[in-house]
C-alpha cells in the first residue's frame, strides 16, 4: 500500500503556526507571509497567433496577456506574462493538472508546451507602507506605483533570486523557486529589520 504524499511549504520551519488572523497581527510596518499554495503551469506558444490565444482563452476563461509585463486574472485563473511566446498560469493547487490536460486537448496540433511546475515554485507577500523601501534594497527596478501598478509584473532578480515581481493593492507578490524560498525568506526579513516586521500565514 503506497503512502499518502504529504505536500508541505518550503518554509514549514520558517512560518508561524496556523492561527487566526488579526488587524493587530498585521499592523507592522512590513507584512510578510507566503501566500496559499498555488499551482503553476509554463505555457509556451505563438503570442501573435489568434488561434492559440482564443484556444488558450476559452480554457482559462480570460485572454493572455500579450503586452509586456502585464497580468490578467480570471475568476479561477491569472495569467502572468513572461515573455512574447511565454506565460505563467496561476491556480489552485488541485486544479493545474486538469488544466493542463484541457491546454493539451484544446492545443493539439499547434505550436504550443505546457509544462505543470508542481510545487516548484514558492509565493511570498510582502506588504505594508515600508514593503516598497524593503524590495528597493535589493532590486534595480524603479517600484514606485507611478510606474509599476497593480496588473503590471516584471521577471528582475531580488538580491541574487530570480524573481517575478507583481504589484498588488496592499503591496507586492513575489515568485520565486522553491529551492530559493528559504534563501529569500532570511534576506528579506534580514532587509526588513529597520522596521517593524510582522511574519503571519
Amino acid at each position: 500500500m503506497s503512502e499518502a504524499i504529504i505536500r508541505q511549504s518550503p518554509l514549514v520551519e520558517r512560518m508561524p503556526p496556523p492561527g487566526p488572523s488579526t488587524a493587530e497581527s498585521e499592523a507592522g510596518d512590513v507584512v510578510l507571509r507566503e501566500r496559499p499554495r498555488y499551482g503553476y503551469i509554463n505555457l509556451r506558444g505563438a503570442g501573435g497567433d489568434s488561434t492559440f490565444l482564443d484556444a488558450v482563452a476559452g480554457e482559462i476563461g480570460c485572454d493572455l496577456p500579450t503586452e509586456p509585463n502585464t497580468v490578467v486574472s480570471g475568476e479561477r485563473f491569472v495569467a502572468i506574462w513572461l515573455g512574447p511566446d511565454e506565460w505563467y498560469l496561476r491556480t489552485a493547487p488541485d486544479e493545474a493538472a486538469d488544466l493542463a490536460e484541457r491546454l493539451e486537448s484544446a492545443l493539439a496540433g499547434q505550436h504550443a508546451a505546457i509544462n505543470p511546475l508542481g510545487d516548484g515554485l514558492a509565493t511570498f507577500a510582502l506588504e505594508g507602507p515600508n514593503a516598497r523601501e524593503v524590495l528597493e534594497k535589493g532590486c534595480t527596478l524603479d517600484l514606485h506605483p507611478r510606474v509599476f501598478a497593480a496588473g503590471q509584473c516584471a521577471q528582475t532578480l531580488l538580491t541574487k533570486a530570480a524573481v517575478v515581481l507583481m504589484p498588488t493593492a496592499r503591496g507586492y507578490e513575489v515568485i520565486v523557486r522553491r529551492s530559493f524560498a528559504d534563501y529569500l525568506f532570511v534576506w528579506l526579513t534580514d532587509a526588513a529589520d529597520e522596521f517593524i516586521l510582522t511574519i503571519t500565514e
